[in-house]
């Protein structure tokens, strides 16, 4: 699980901002929502021009150097803050898994440059390289003769190098690295009606249809439209040899996505991803229901409650769903001057079950201690 993100100096984070997932409070409701001490669901505020889609990109950065998964490269200009004070962004995740703490930090002049990595389990650092310099180390037991084979004028992240070619000794320590390399790798980033604009996870574009029907679930799907109002006759079918769906109707059948409206192609990317969200890690949707009626928000933030073993965080304007129906006062992040807090964090009140944080948020009532 990840316990805390922490990133200065890249793009619109001037200074350190750090993202809390490890103080959950004592609620007595939506309990599921923490697990092994940490939130594991969560709604992400701002106004315009806050942050929220370069936080996702801050933490989704990891995946550029320690992966080979799918990256939105362009995302990536104008890395550094413009009005930095330093040279170098940088990055600190802090993991735990099989109950021992994982710290993983870095400084990177741009997406594909890293400059120093360090990585550190249960206090011991384990990993350690300056790129600059050419000089570092690894302790994890069976990478010693890796210290004599790389590379130095190698770009490649010295953690990554270790996890593709090292043969590491079964124990402890290195479980809990297979268990973050594996978390990274199935880390997943996307937005809610591009597609393309995705990070991590998988490789390629993919094709929505195709993904869907290949799944065996083309059926579900019709009946997910249907729980949202979206009532069609879906059929497999084949255009320029590719899979695709389309819709039935007495007279003819037509291409799902040629008729479909905006909300319900982003219905369906939604789906396609959401199908997939059981074997992920880490989930960030950026805008997730820019297109959506306000009931509909509500459906899928419950969907997306229930799925289990995986943290997934959303970004959105609408405060309708800020309520404790859906989730909880510790799992509603604000995003404003720098900063992100849980709106539990915000206030010395103490939040009930039965308050209105909607209307509390609007008031006010969270613009800090």
């Amino acid at each position: 699980m990840l316990k805390r993100f922490s990133v200065e100096n890249f793009k619109g984070f001037r200074e350190k901002i750090t993202l809390k997932l490890d103080t959950p409070c004592n609620y007595g409701f939506h309990q599921a929502v923490v697990s092994e001490g940490c939130i594991t669901k969560g709604i992400i505020y701002g106004s315009n021009s806050s942050g929220k889609s370069n936080l996702g990109l801050a933490l989704f950065d990891i995946i550029c150097h320690l992966t080979d998964k799918q990256k939105i490269t362009g995302s990536y200009d104008h890395y550094l803050n413009m009005d930095r004070r330093k040279s170098a962004a940088e990055f600190e995740y802090v993991f735990e898994f099989q109950g021992k703490e994982l710290i993983y930090c870095y400084e990177k002049q741009d997406a594909d440059t890293l400059w120093s990595e360090k990585l550190i389990i249960s206090g011991r650092e384990v990993v350690y390289y300056d790129h600059l310099k050419k000089e570092g180390f690894t302790l994890l037991a069976g990478s010693e003769t890796l210290n004599n084979t790389i590379v130095n004028e190698s770009p490649i992240s010295r953690v990554k190098f270790v996890s593709s070619n090292a043969i590491l000794t079964d124990n402890e320590e290195n479980a809990v690295f297979m268990a973050f390399m594996d978390y990274v790798n199935r880390m997943l980033l996307f937005y809610s009606l591009d597609q393309r604009g995705y990070e991590g996870f998988k490789t390629g574009r993919g094709n929505i249809a195709q993904g869907i029907i290949e799944s065996g679930k083309l059926a579900d799907f019709q009946e997910f439209l249907g729980e949202n109002g979206v009532i069609y006759n879906l059929l497999d079918g084949e255009i320029d040899g590719e899979r695709a769906i389309y819709c039935h109707f007495e007279r003819q059948d037509v291409n799902f996505f040629k008729i479909a409206s905006t909300g319900t192609k982003s219905l369906a990317l939604f789906y396609y991803w959401y199908i997939r969200m059981h074997e992920a890690s880490f989930v960030y949707i950026d805008e997730f229901d820019a297109f959506y009626h306000f009931e509909l928000s509500d459906n899928l933030i419950r969907k997306l409650r229930e799925i289990q073993n995986v943290q997934i965080f959303t970004s959105t304007h609408n405060t309708d769903l800020m309520s404790n129906d859906l989730l909880r006062p510790d799992c509603y992040f604000i995003l404003e001057d720098n900063k992100i807090v849980s709106i539990a964090d915000s206030t010395d009140k103490e939040l009930r079950k039965a308050h209105n944080l909607q209307k509390m948020y609007k008031a006010g009532a969270f613009n800090g201690r």
